[in-house]
């Protein structure tokens, strides 16, 4: 995803003095070498953010509310069944009542099937809408900083008493990194920009309609 006002992105970024002196240094680091490398957390990033954290909200408020509302929904499928048994079987009183208590049911599966589409569909747009985000930040900085390659790794410290901490922890990529590489808070602050573009953008939008 390409944004338009690249040059105000760079200013931002270039006045937040948390993140220039990470990323020069980084660049000076390995400048020796031949090599300019940075690293960056993505998994922390789409756990972090204040505005993917939001989006992800969203979606699980939308989730609560549909459960409300199926909770009711299963409460009449119970009820019309319950009726069901007060008919004779082979009467038309029977075969009418059964006929709606299968509709109700029916429809009841399909919505739930969509609803869960749904909510999926939001969820898998969340991490592809913010992933391109993030690697456009990443890209930004990098040739900004003139870096040659950045690496994804994993920040998590191990915890012993949690197995999948320990297993993740084990299974790093990178082992040891200066913590002058890393342009993680970067990527975070180029993604503040782009999403309250993004969100400007698309409230200009609904304005014109």
């Amino acid at each position: 995803m390409r944004f338009n006002c690249v040059a105000a992105i760079l200013v931002a970024i270039l006045t937040m003095t948390a993140v220039v002196p990470s990323v020069a240094t980084a660049q000076e680091a390995s400048a020796s070498s031949g090599h300019r490398v940075a690293v960056v957390d993505v998994a922390y990033i789409f756990k972090n953010h204040p505005g993917i954290k939001a989006q992800v909200e969203r979606v699980e408020g939308d989730l609560k509310n549909y459960d409300a509302q199926l909770q009711g929904k299963r409460e009449e499928l119970k009820q019309a069944a319950e009726r069901l048994k007060t008919f004779k079987v082979g009467t038309p009183d029977y075969t009418a009542q059964e006929e709606q208590v299968a509709s109700m049911e029916s429809k009841l599966r399909l919505d739930m099937a969509r609803k869960r589409k749904e909510l999926a569909d939001a969820e898998a747009r969340i991490y592809y809408e913010n992933y391109q985000r993030i690697a456009s930040g990443v890209q930004f900085l990098a040739q900004h900083y003139k870096i040659n390659m950045v690496l994804r790794y994993n920040s998590e410290e191990m915890d012993l008493e949690k197995g999948d901490s320990v297993i993740r922890g084990v299974m790093k990529n990178i082992v040891y990194h200066d913590e002058a590489l890393d342009m993680t808070k970067g990527v975070m602050q180029y993604l503040d920009k782009a999403i309250q573009e993004d969100i400007a953008k698309r409230g200009a939008a609904g304005t014109t309609r």
